[in-house]
């Protein structure tokens, strides 16, 4: 009886022995780790909102306006393209709750058609897409930070320069630095933007209250619609909810990505649909169609007619519209 016992006890010492050797050959993974929720330390709806609305709705809404060249066409594009959007999110949101991992459309593609058109695609983000988009926003946090100091003239190109690399450099720091950190700046500038995003609706809705709708009479007259107009109009409607996708590439630092992550996207997408129809609608109370697209600024513009003398907010605050959506680019695409 005493031999079997200590037989027993050698086998199972052995296949302890055994599994140990095993588990210290197995390849070792690092993974990242969950800080992200919905609501802390990191917003998903705050990631979403805040790499979404950039400087695109407060500069230039006139690319979709002048595709289709009436208001009423104008502001169904504007509605169409965030339902498209929100669809397309929705997509990626079944995606990611399937293959939780970060790193976007990468891992997607790895698992769909293996590694070679993955690594197509990551080379392709890693030297042109994402780099190219960092800078392009970087450059129209400068012009509009830079603008102040150079009334009735445009800023040198050196000091726009500058301005966008210095943004660059800090931005990549904070989030090489922290993930909180850069979580914690993402929260405070998707805040400071939706002030004026809030400003603007608000105002648009006062002035509609006092009876400023003379430029949404026969809001469909003259309007040119065809297939190429249509199809442009979506093209710059949509480069303004560019950015739908971006919380796919931190899947794996979501609490909860099952629940958080589709959550997210349909609080979040469906807001800014609301908010952009709604600046629109804002716009134009104040401005006709032809002095919209004559406008080089047209939240300026807004400002200037409306929020005088406060009107020096809106630059401030497209500053920070911008510096988040670099923000959020630089802290998914580092994934």
């Amino acid at each position: 009886m005493g031999e079997e016992s200590l037989k027993k006890r050698r086998g199972e010492d052995k296949g302890r022995e055994d599994r140990q050797s095993i588990q210290s050959h197995e390849p070792q993974t690092m993974n990242l780790q969950k800080q992200a929720n919905l609501l802390f330390p990191l917003c998903g709806v705050s990631m979403i909102v805040g790499t979404i609305i950039g400087s695109g709705i407060f500069v230039s809404p006139k690319s979709v306006l002048a595709n289709v060249e009436a208001v009423g066409p104008c502001l169904i594009v504007w509605a169409a393209c965030g339902v498209l959007a929100t669809l397309g999110a929705l997509c990626f949101a079944e995606l990611g709750t399937m293959i939780t991992k970060s790193g976007g459309e990468y891992p997607y593609l790895m698992e769909a058609f293996g590694p070679i058109p993955a690594f197509l695609f990551s080379w392709t983000s890693l030297l042109v897409t994402k780099p190219s988009s960092f800078a392009i926003i970087c450059l129209s946090f400068a012009e509009y930070a830079s603008a102040p100091f150079y009334p009735g003239c445009d800023p040198p190109q050196v000091v726009i320069k500058c301005l966008a690399a210095a943004a660059i450099v800090v931005i990549t720091i904070v989030n090489s630095l922290s993930v909180k950190l850069g979580s914690y700046l993402q929260n405070f500038l998707t805040a400071a933007k939706m002030i004026i995003v809030t400003i603007i609706i608000v105002s648009g809705i006062v002035l509609l209250a006092q009876g400023k709708t003379e430029n949404f009479k026969d809001s469909f007259k003259d309007s040119k619609i065809s297939v190429s107009s249509i199809s442009l109009a979506f093209y710059n409607g949509l480069w303004a909810y560019d950015g739908w996708n971006q919380l796919n590439y931190i899947t794996e630092e979501l609490k909860n990505p099952y629940r958080n992550l589709p959550l997210s996207i349909i609080i979040g997408i469906p807001l800014v649909t609301v908010c952009y129809v709604l600046i629109n609608v804002s716009y134009f109370t104040v401005m006709t169609s032809t002095e919209l697209l004559q406008s080089q600024a047209v939240a300026v513009t807004f400002g200037d007619r409306v929020l005088y003398p406060a009107s020096w907010i809106v630059p401030l605050f497209v500053v920070f519209s911008t510096l988040g959506s670099a923000n959020g680019t630089c802290f998914t695409a580092g994934r």
